[in-house]
């Protein structure tokens, strides 16, 4: 088999693995019936389909990013809205999500399904806030190469439904919360920026569970690169540090790599300059990774997005080897323009939406 499509192969394996209709699913058995579905997030669809699937027709709100509300019943509400930077459908989804929760009646039971995306997703503001407030804030989170946890920190002071604020409107009996990770150390209150975080002392019976996260994935590509014949050199999670940091510390384990694979998940930052280019930071970790191993042959990285997007592009991140570097990728690194040049080599990574996100996921294999 070709090594490149052996690396997306194992690759994919890690990420369907955590697919948000899969995922969701196997924990349905254990869940009551529910009277109202609300599923956000980029994986929102998926995970609400599962549902639908299993309890049959049910009041099912869906609110996700644009193109990503597929193969949803005809009675299923969906507002898809912009990401990363929230638009005023992100505004319309939030509020929806709000009123929904405010009309349950005082028996009810919800099914609320969270991943992350929700962040810009989905918003409702406080008193005196505007979309223009909103925009600029996130504009400069993404900018300045905050990490996840960060930046969703700042986002829930503007907030009415972060961080507990959603579930705060509930008068019902029951809140049952499936969430898909996307940030380390799978905290719900950091999730979506706590869109699905219980509230202080809630009134309601109230059970929450993670149902797909990065270690997840990790462990089934590891079990794919077995399967492959591969040994399996490395898994952690260890991408969380800006880009061309991560770069440089596992350059050097990748140049001396034996024969085998090495799975790595996290989530590395980027600062943008005040005119980026195309891409983003999986893209830009790709190229970067891609000087550090210039020239070495038997070697094949995949740096991808697991929900299929990587920044404001629809390519998921790229597939890089000891020859995709040449001199003349430094100005595109520096610019932040990573993307036009993976493109201009052929080594972009497209795979469309995948229905989850965990992350990133990083696959080397050498032979």
């Amino acid at each position: 088999m070709d090594q490149k499509q052996r690396a997306i192969r194992i690759w994919q394996a890690g990420v369907d693995a955590v697919g948000g209709h899969a995922a969701t699913t196997a924990v349905l058995d254990s869940i009551a019936a529910p009277d109202q579905i609300l599923a956000v997030g980029k994986p929102a669809a998926a995970m609400a389909r599962a549902a639908l699937e299993h309890f049959g027709p049910k009041p099912t709100l869906v609110v996700t990013k644009d193109d990503h509300g597929r193969d949803l019943p005809d009675h299923v509400t969906i507002i898809e809205a912009a990401h990363p930077v929230p638009n005023s459908r992100s505004l319309d989804g939030g509020r929806a999500l709000r009123e929904a929760v405010e009309a349950m009646g005082p028996a009810s039971h919800l099914l609320l399904l969270v991943s992350g995306g929700a962040s810009s997703l989905a918003e409702d503001l406080v008193p005196g806030k505007t979309l223009a407030d909103l925009e600029q804030l996130n504009q400069k989170l993404l900018s300045e190469g905050l990490d996840i946890t960060a930046m969703n920190a700042e986002r829930r002071k503007l907030s009415r439904i972060k961080g507990g604020g959603l579930l705060s409107h509930f008068r019902g009996d029951r809140a049952t919360v499936l969430a898909i990770s996307d940030v380390p150390g799978d905290d719900l209150n950091v999730i979506g920026s706590g869109i699905g975080a219980l509230p202080d002392a809630p009134k309601f019976q109230a059970s929450t569970q993670i149902v797909a996260s990065n270690a997840i994935a990790r462990a089934a590509a590891v079990a794919a690169a077995k399967s492959e014949g591969c040994d399996v050199i490395a898994n952690e999670e260890c991408l969380h540090d800006d880009y061309l940091s991560v770069a440089s510390q596992l350059g050097q384990r990748l140049r001396d790599m034996p024969k085998g694979v090495m799975v790595f998940g996290g989530e590395p930052t980027v600062v943008l300059p005040k005119k980026p280019g195309r891409g983003g930071r999986n893209q830009a970790l790709a190229l970067a990774l891609a000087k550090e191993v210039s020239g070495i042959p038997g070697l094949t990285i995949v740096v991808g997005g697991t929900d299929g997007t990587d920044g404001p592009t629809n390519a998921a991140g790229a597939v890089i080897d000891g020859a995709t570097w040449n001199p003349t990728a430094e100005e595109f690194l520096r610019n932040a323009d990573s993307g036009s040049y993976l493109d201009q080599v052929g080594a972009l990574l497209v795979t469309g939406p995948t229905g989850t996100n965990v992350m990133d996921l990083l696959v080397a294999i050498r032979t």
